[in-house]
């Protein structure tokens, strides 16, 4: 085992490890054996050809896959015996390799040195939050909206724009229905766009059981190929007409809303000022935390080795990545959307990989500099807490959170943020 320190930087190691002796010697017969099982060799059983006859014929392939057995192995010598702790995975060089030995070598990163100079009476506050009477009315009156109640116009009224109009249509291309064009009581809110351009608008001013043959033009982006830029004709039957009739407080308002201790105007105000609040409050609360690292950060004195932000940045990416599928859409519809590719995406990642590592860093400097700490029982009793709020089992959870050691670095973290409040009040 030999190591070297890179002369430019002192949290870069080279560390070199050998495997030798039995522990090679093993792993080159268990490779042996997986390869010569899969070959078949003139004048001996499959999986019986000597090895030297092996050589002749194949080579020593087998010496790669035996490389591979003890490649994890290896690592974790060159970090216990060296007393590394990596920050970054490190890509494994292979020096040598023969029958009797097999060498690797390490770039191991660890954790670069931190400075951070000042981090209490910064003279960040947190904003107070208040509640207008402005932003109460608005979400009663949202509310009020919420909980409009659809009522029948009666049989002499015309459909109006704002109306919900109850619909039987199918609809002709060259006299020929088009499949998906067919629909039976169909509600359908008069200038909610929901149909393509001109269909709402030409029932305007029909009234209940009147019938109408209408025309309308598909897109020319239109999802069908068929139907794309084509004019049509839909044969529309108006069933019923609707119109929203707003609520007002009263009790049977407050009834419906059902919500405990909500029963009139003035616990209404009062309910939903708490709420407002409470969200205001959570969003400052997030602000001025954000506001607070970044005036520590410019405090901070540390070279942030690049392949930690690389790291970062492909973690972020694979993010991004899960957010756009849950909303159906994959990296090269995104590509094709915002005309860019991997490259442009990887580079907005940048500054916030950069941030990201810059503040995890300094949160852990500080921690240690405070002597925060939590015990195994704590980050238990909070892996319990968060497994039964996920309705996950608790096993479940710690393999997908990361197992123990996470949760107890994560309440580290939050232990440290709570501090730094404190240390700036």
């Amino acid at each position: 085992m030999e190591k070297k320190e890179n002369k430019n930087k002192k949290n870069y190691h080279t560390v070199e490890i050998k495997i030798e002796g039995k522990e090679w010697t093993d792993a080159v017969s268990k490779a042996f054996k997986t390869k010569v099982n899969k070959v078949n060799v003139d004048g001996f059983r499959k999986g019986k050809c000597p090895k030297n006859i092996y050589d002749k014929k194949f080579g020593q392939d087998y010496l790669i896959d035996a490389a591979d057995l003890v490649l994890q192995d290896a690592y974790t010598k060159a970090l216990k015996e060296n007393n590394l702790i990596p920050v970054v995975q490190p890509t494994p060089n292979l020096k040598s390799l023969d029958e009797k030995s097999v060498v690797f070598s390490f770039d191991i990163i660890t954790k670069p040195e931190v400075k951070v100079n000042k981090y209490r009476d910064l003279g960040v506050k947190p904003n107070e939050v208040k509640v207008t009477k402005e932003e109460i009315d608005h979400e009663i009156e949202h509310l009020l909206e919420r909980y409009e109640e659809l009522v029948n116009k009666g049989d002499n009224a015309t459909l109006e724009n704002g109306d919900v109009a109850i619909i039987d249509f199918e609809g002709f291309k060259d006299g020929v229905p088009f499949e998906g064009g067919k629909g039976e009581n169909y509600s359908l809110e008069i200038g909610s766009n929901t149909f393509i351009p001109g269909f709402e608008e030409q029932l305007i001013g029909m009234k209940a059981e009147e019938e109408k043959e209408i025309k309308v033009t598909f897109p020319e982006d239109y999802a069908s190929s068929e139907l794309k830029g084509k004019e049509t004709t839909f044969k529309v039957k108006v069933h019923e007409i609707k119109t929203k009739e707003k609520r007002e407080l009263d009790e049977d308002f407050f009834f419906d809303l059902g919500i405990e201790g909500v029963n009139d105007e003035a616990s209404l105000r009062k309910e939903i000022e708490a709420n407002i609040k409470a969200n205001k409050d959570l969003e400052e609360e997030n602000k001025y935390i954000d506001r607070l690292l970044e005036a520590i950060a410019k405090n901070v004195e540390v070279d942030i080795p690049e392949e930690m932000v690389n790291e970062e940045i492909e973690r972020l990416f694979r993010r991004t990545e899960q957010q756009l599928a849950m909303q159906g859409i994959s990296l090269d519809l995104y590509y094709q959307v915002t005309k860019s590719k991997e490259e442009d995406l990887k580079n907005q990642l940048e500054k916030e990989a950069y941030q990201n590592v810059l503040y995890r860093l300094m949160l852990e400097e500080i921690m240690n500099m405070e002597k925060i700490e939590v015990t195994e029982s704590d980050a238990m009793e909070e892996a319990k807490r968060l497994a039964e709020r996920y309705q996950m089992e608790l096993d479940q959870f710690l393999n997908e959170f990361g197992g123990i050691e996470m949760v107890e670095y994560d309440l580290e973290m939050r232990k440290t943020i709570e501090l730094l409040k404190e240390l700036n009040k």
